[in-house]
């Protein structure tokens, strides 16, 4: 698995945004991230959000984003839009659910798919929503300490 791009965002664009225009924070590309355990990763928005939650970290596939864009002919939009942490090449995102598994030395369990919620047909392009389900990402917890860089 090979980490193409990490993103943090200091604030929500979408959580608390119902009925209401989305929130205007970016996603902040980052060449490495500091992954502390239990708590999320440092400068993102739910760092420390709470107790044990399932999305302290979250993935999305290079392959997925590269096949969306072919098939909705979007060439506009970079990863970012998903708002996920971390983009990974070269794996199957759903084999990592209820799974540990470890990456550039820092161990995880993966939660749950990141499912797509209806701000992807927004954010990326009408539809969207519909063609990721089941291809949305993974949510996971960290297990232990580490930093995370990019592979290029």
């Amino acid at each position: 698995m090979k980490i193409r791009h990490i993103y943090i965002s200091p604030a929500h664009v979408y959580v608390g945004h119902h009925g209401k225009p989305a929130g205007e924070t970016l996603m902040v590309e980052v060449p490495e991230v500091e992954c502390v355990t239990g708590k999320g990763l440092k400068g993102d928005r739910y760092f420390d959000f709470k107790k044990d939650y399932k999305g302290q970290i979250t993935f999305f596939s290079e392959e997925v984003y590269d096949r969306l864009c072919e098939q909705m002919q979007v060439t506009d939009k970079d990863p970012s839009v998903f708002r996920r942490n971390v983009i990974v090449r070269g794996v199957d995102l759903n084999s990592l659910i209820g799974a540990e598994f470890e990456l550039q030395g820092v161990r995880f369990i993966g939660t749950q798919e990141a499912a797509p919620c209806y701000w992807m047909n927004t954010a990326f392009a009408p539809g969207a929503e519909e063609l990721l389900k089941g291809s949305g990402g993974l949510r996971a917890r960290i297990l232990s300490d580490g930093v995370l860089r990019r592979n290029r």
